[in-house]
C-alpha cells in the first residue's frame, strides 16, 4: 500500500499543480466578460482555444505517454530522452514554417483574423516543445518542481491578461504602441508565458542525448494510437463549440460565448479528473508487473467513485454561488448545461482510470478504437441535434460520448485485462449521486427557489443521505485506505 500512498502525494502535488493554475484560468472568465466588448468575442476567443486543443494533440503525437512507456523499462535512458526531444523538435520546427507561410489561407478558412493566429502558432510551438522537458520532470518525480514551473506558467499568463485587458490601453505612451484589439491582446500574454515557460524548462534540449532510429520507430507504433485517442478526445472536448458556430443560423458566435462560459462552471469536475490523471498514469506503469496490480487499480477507481461522486452532488448544491464568482451574469442564460457537463467529467474521469487495461498491455489501439467511437457520436448527435435545440444538444452529446467510452472500455478489459472491479457498489454510488444532483438541480431550484435557505438545507440532506450510504458499506475500505 507504500504504492498508494505515494500516488496520493504526487496527484496531490500534480493536483496542486493542476488546480491552482486552472483555477487563476478560470479567473480570466469574469475577467474576458467584463473586458470584451460583447459575448460573441469571447465566442471568437473560444473557437480559437478550440482549434488550439485539436492542434496540440497533433503536434505531440502521442510522444508523451509513449516517452513514459520507454523511459520505465529502456536502461539507456538518454535514448528515450534524446529521442523524444529530436522527434517534436524536427516536427515542430517544421509547423512553424508551413503554419507562418500559410497565414493568409488559415484566416480564411476559419474566418479568424491572422494577427490572433500569428501568436496562437507562437503559443503551440513553445508549449509541445516544453511538453518531453514536463514528462521528464514527471519521470524523475520531480513533482514539486512541475507544480511550481506550471504554477508560474498560468500566473504569468493571467496577470498579463489582466494587465493588458485593463490597464495597458489607458496608458498614453503605450496606447499607440500596442493592438486595439484586446483579443490580439489576450493571445499576446499567453505567448509571452509560454516563451518564458520553455525558456526555464529546455535544459534537456542542450544536455548529452543521442537519437536511436529503431526506438523511435517503437515510440511512433506505440504513440500512433495514442495520437488517434487524443484527437478524438479533442473532439469530444472542443468540437462542439466549433460545430456550434458553424450550425447555429441566429447569433452563433454570441451562442458559443454563453455555452462556454457556462461550460467553465464544471471546471470543478475536471480539475479533479485532471489531477487523478497526472498521478495516476506514471503509477500505472511502474506498477504493470506487481502480481497485485489488477487489485491495486480496482481500489483506485472505487476510490475516484466515491470522492466523484460526493464532489459531483456538493458542486450542483454550491453552483449557484459559484457562478456569480465565476461568470458575467449577461452569461447566465446557459445554466441548464452544467449538471450535463459535471456527470460528463465524472464519466470521463471514470474511463481515464478503466483504461489502465490497454496502456499497460501495450493494446493502445484499443484506446484509439474508443475515442474515435466517441468522436463519431459526438459529432453525429450534434449534427443531428444542434439544428433543433441548440447548445443543450451539446451538453447532452458530452454526457453520452463520455459515458458511452466508460461503458464500453469497462466491457472490453472484462476480456483483456481482468481487474476485480467493485462494479455493484460503484454503480450504487454514481446511480444516488446523480439522481440526487439531476432532482436537485433541474426540480427543486425552480420549486424552493435558487438561493433559498430550503434549498440549501435540502441539499445538506441529501449530500448526507449519500455519504452516509458509502460509509456504511465502505467504512472498512476507506479506513484501511487511509491507515495504509
Amino acid at each position: 500500500m507504500s504504492s498508494i500512498k505515494n500516488l496520493f502525494k504526487n496527484t496531490f502535488i500534480y493536483g496542486l499543480a493542476t488546480v491552482l493554475p486552472r483555477l487563476l484560468t478560470v479567473l480570466l472568465t469574469p475577467l474576458l466578460t467584463k473586458h470584451l466588448p460583447t459575448r460573441a468575442d469571447f465566442g471568437e476567443l473560444s473557437v480559437i482555444f478550440s482549434w488550439m486543443i485539436i492542434f496540440n494533440v497533433l503536434l505531440t503525437y502521442g510522444t508523451e505517454t509513449s516517452f513514459f512507456r520507454y523511459f520505465t523499462e529502456t536502461k539507456d535512458r538518454s535514448k528515450v530522452l534524446g529521442t523524444a526531444l529530436a522527434t517534436l523538435l524536427g516536427t515542430t520546427l517544421l509547423f512553424v514554417a508551413i503554419a507562418y507561410l500559410s497565414l493568409d489561407y488559415i484566416e480564411v478558412w476559419t474566418n479568424k483574423s491572422s494577427d490572433y493566429w500569428k501568436w496562437v502558432i507562437g503559443i503551440l510551438a513553445f508549449d509541445t516543445l516544453a511538453v518531453v522537458p514536463f514528462a521528464y520532470m514527471r519521470a524523475q518525480g520531480k513533482a514539486m518542481k512541475y507544480a511550481v514551473i506550471k504554477m508560474i506558467n498560468v500566473g504569468i499568463a493571467v496577470g498579463c491578461s489582466a494587465l493588458f485587458l485593463i490597464w495597458l490601453q489607458d496608458i498614453p505612451m503605450l496606447r499607440d504602441i500596442v493592438p486595439s484589439d484586446k483579443i490580439e491582446l489576450f493571445f499576446i500574454a499567453f505567448f509571452g508565458a509560454s516563451f518564458l515557460t520553455f525558456f526555464v524548462v529546455c535544459k534537456p534540449y542542450f544536455s548529452k542525448w543521442t537519437f536511436d532510429m529503431q526506438l523511435w520507430k517503437k515510440m511512433l507504433r506505440y504513440g500512433f494510437p495514442i495520437l488517434i485517442a487524443g484527437l478524438a478526445f479533442a473532439v469530444n472536448e472542443t468540437f462542439d463549440k466549433i460545430l456550434l458556430e458553424w450550425l447555429l443560423t441566429d447569433n452563433a458566435t454570441d451562442q458559443v460565448g454563453v455555452y462556454t462560459a457556462c461550460y467553465r462552471l464544471a471546471v470543478g469536475m475536471t480539475l479533479f479528473a485532471t489531477a487523478f490523471k497526472l498521478g495516476v498514469e506514471p503509477f500505472f506503469f511502474s506498477e504493470a508487473k506487481n502480481e497485485k496490480a489488477p487489485e491495486l487499480y480496482a481500489q483506485l477507481t472505487k476510490m475516484f467513485v466515491i470522492l466523484g461522486s460526493i464532489a459531483l452532488l456538493m458542486y450542483i448544491i454550491l453552483v449557484d454561488i459559484i457562478k456569480v464568482w465565476l461568470i458575467d451574469e449577461a452569461y447566465f442564460e446557459a445554466m441548464d448545461i452544467v449538471p450535463l457537463i459535471l456527470i460528463a467529467y465524472l464519466f470521463f474521469g471514470i474511463y481515464q482510470s478503466i483504461s489502465v487495461w490497454y496502456k499497460v498491455t501495450d493494446k493502445t489501439k484499443y484506446g484509439a478504437y474508443i475515442s474515435v467511437l466517441g468522436a463519431v457520436l459526438t459529432i453525429g448527435l450534434n449534427l443531428i441535434l444542434i439544428p433543433q435545440i441548440g447548445y443543450m444538444a451539446s451538453a447532452i452529446t458530452t454526457c453520452a460520448a463520455y459515458g458511452f467510452m466508460m461503458v464500453t472500455s469497462y466491457i472490453w478489459s472484462r476480456k483483456h485485462f481482468a481487474i476485480p472491479y467493485d462494479v455493484k457498489n460503484m454503480l450504487l454510488y454514481l446511480t444516488v449521486a446523480i439522481s440526487f444532483s439531476l432532482v436537485f438541480f433541474y426540480f427543486l431550484r425552480e420549486e424552493l427557489g435558487i438561493g433559498s435557505w430550503s434549498l440549501y438545507l435540502v441539499g445538506i440532506v441529501m449530500t448526507a443521505v449519500l455519504s452516509g450510504i458509502i460509509w456504511t458499506r465502505e467504512k472498512t475500505f476507506i479506513k484501511n485506505l487511509i491507515k495504509k
